[in-house]
């Protein structure tokens, strides 16, 4: 098995590149920027170098030359006419510098890409019943997109050594991720609708059943990868794992976890002590919403810490709300991968505080029959919902529960389960009101 895939893997080799190496320079996918504003450009768009410290522009040389070296900056010569210009910064983390473009004022203008991004949590969903996986990442991913000569002229960036222009898209544009996504689903729509290939931007995952199947699959993407000049960062890659992890997840055929090295660093942290820091935890956490039970409910609090109205001031309540909040993460369970065969279990709660559901499904692991969680949903109850009574709130969240897990349970077999008796005489109530009149048209 091992000498296939090695044999495979050394047919497509220049598929592959590392950090030292030349860049791929995607073949028929040009990125444009369009603007919503005609010439003489705002002066919003014309901006003047950020002063940077003696360590900073050191940092800033270093980057601009191993740009210039892969071929996405040139230096813009003095006669040329510029009419956009963007400073950039230079960003610290655990002592290795990032040079940053400032792009907030060319992405006010530019007209947006609405191409979607998929839900990846849902995307990953599709490796059920997978034995083998492959995971790789794209080189630089957005940094092997050639621009249009339009484009160019309007990623130039100025620091204190000169004006840069790119050659190749930069990270940080609006439109980078839905192009690069775009693109992705463009060269390869086959494997896409044959439901064994996932694209998450730049992150690529091959999954199959059989090892045959794998390996051919495997050289359908590597084959095309290599038709259109793009490269594979090898170092990133992991070839035919039955369990690996990728984007924040700990991932098989059978199971999605939360990787727990991303959310270490994380723990360790004492109660963030500003509104910023406290929405930057609410948004992680928000990520793997779907492993905690609750999570609407239990955030409540700190999502009304983040309001501008509020006062940010630690309380006993909001701090107990945020260790909660840390342990659910650090012990949240393993969801099971979805299996269309057997039934589902939509198990649905509501009360003043929320609305809350969780999908379950018995599958058969090691040869026994187990039930665990699929994934579990809450959301807060609105203003205009807190008048409703216990069998309208149920009923409510019966409804709210079906809509949003319609990606799993359209065109199946599911049991409803809730203490709330009268809800089973929805369907059958000869004078609803409006809210049920209209729910039961619905179900």
């Amino acid at each position: 098995m091992k000498e296939k895939l090695i044999d495979l893997l050394f047919k497509y080799k220049n598929a592959f590149a590392t950090d030292k190496e030349p860049l791929g320079a995607i073949i028929g996918h040009e990125v444009d920027i369009i603007l919503n504003v005609e010439k003489p450009y705002p002066p919003l768009l014309r901006r003047p170098a950020y002063p940077a410290s003696p360590r900073a522009r050191e940092a800033l040389e270093v980057h601009i030359k191993e740009l210039m070296d892969l071929g996405v900056l040139r230096k813009v010569g003095h006669n040329e006419q510029v009419e956009v210009t963007t400073p950039v910064i230079i960003t610290w983390h655990n002592g290795k510098s990032r040079m940053v473009g400032d792009f907030r004022a060319l992405n006010t203008y530019t007209i947006p890409d609405r191409y979607p991004i998929p839900r990846i949590h849902e995307k990953l969903t599709q490796l059920s019943q997978a034995k083998f996986i492959t995971a790789m990442d794209a080189l630089k991913s957005f940094h092997q997109n050639v621009l249009t000569d339009n484009a160019k002229k309007l990623l130039r960036i100025i620091v204190h050594c000169g004006i840069f222009e790119y050659l190749r898209m930069a990270f940080g544009i609006k439109n980078a991720p839905s192009h690069y996504q775009g693109m992705m689903n463009t060269i390869f729509p086959e494997e896409l609708s044959e439901e064994w290939l996932i694209f998450y931007i730049d992150d690529i995952i091959v999954f199959s059943e059989t090892w045959e199947n794998h390996l051919t699959r495997l050289e359908r993407v590597l084959q095309k990868i290599w038709q259109v000049n793009m490269k594979i960062s090898f170092k990133k890659c992991h070839f035919a794992y039955s369990e690996l992890k990728e984007l924040g997840n700990v991932v098989s055929g059978l199971s999605l976890g939360i990787d727990k090295n991303k959310v270490a660093a994380v723990l360790l942290k004492p109660m963030p002590q500003t509104k910023n820091k406290m929405q930057s935890f609410l948004g992680f956490a928000g990520y793997y919403r779907q492993h905690i039970k609750d999570f609407a409910k239990i955030a409540k609090s700190l999502h009304r810490l983040c309001d501008q109205q509020t006062v940010y001031e630690t309380t006993e309540e909001r701090v107990k709300a945020y260790e909660e909040l840390k342990n659910s993460l650090t012990n949240a369970p393993f969801l099971l991968m979805p299996d269309r065969k057997p039934p589902f279990k939509l198990y649905i709660d509501a009360c003043g505080e929320g609305l809350g559901a969780a999908l379950h499904q018995t599958q058969i692991i090691n040869d026994k029959a187990v039930e665990g969680p699929i994934c579990f949903i809450s959301r807060q109850i609105k203003p205009t919902e807190a008048r409703y009574g216990a069998t309208q709130m149920k009923c409510l969240c019966l409804m709210w529960a079906l809509e949003k897990l319609h990606y799993y349970l359209d065109g199946t077999v599911f049991d409803v389960i809730t203490d709330c008796n009268a809800i089973k005489s929805l369907l059958n109530m000869r004078t609803p009101n409006r809210h049920m009149l209209r729910w039961q048209i619905a179900i």
